[in-house]
């Protein structure tokens, strides 16, 4: 492909990968600095790109790669590797905050809780508690995978409003 055509294409693209970049970083200023990032690797590479092939495909996926790449540099760096002689720190005891077993709540209160939801909320919810994939929760109970993503939603919701105040 000439080089002004790939450059063409690329330049046409800059608001949907903008729009993916915002997509990804949740953020304008890493947005930009992705986009320029991207848009550079698109460039140096483009020897690569064979033709035929999805053009928009191939440049996303050379973002997210990126934006992936950068977010494991940045865990990496930010992993504190305690290098005390004796590990004296990871001897000590560790408090929890709660005095008794009392000082939290129970799993019978929680359970409770769970079983004054309607049917239709808790049967998903206790499906998804007990390991279950929101497809097959789905396919169980015969409804669409987003009502069983919400009604799972709402459930979580009300727990958190009813146990707010032991946050």
């Amino acid at each position: 492909m000439e080089t002004n055509a790939f450059q063409t294409r690329l330049m046409n693209l800059q608001s949907n990968m903008l729009n993916f970049a915002y997509m990804l970083t949740s953020n304008r200023d890493d947005a930009y600095d992705l986009l320029q990032d991207t848009t550079l690797k698109v460039l140096d590479n483009k020897d690569k790109y064979v033709e035929n092939t999805n053009f928009k495909g191939w440049v996303f996926t050379i973002m997210r790669n990126i934006f992936i790449n950068n977010y494991r540099r940045v865990v990496r760096s930010a992993t504190v590797i305690d290098q005390t002689e004796d590990c004296y720190h990871l001897n000590l005891s560790q408090d929890s905050g709660l005095e008794t077993p009392e000082g939290s709540y129970g799993a019978n209160e929680i359970t409770s809780a769970i079983a004054e939801f309607p049917e239709k909320y808790r049967v998903p919810f206790e499906m998804h508690v007990a390991g279950y994939k929101y497809n097959e929760i789905a396919d169980e109970m015969g409804l669409p995978l987003g009502t069983i993503k919400s009604r799972i939603f709402f459930a979580r919701q009300e727990l958190q409003k009813r146990f707010a105040d032991y946050r």
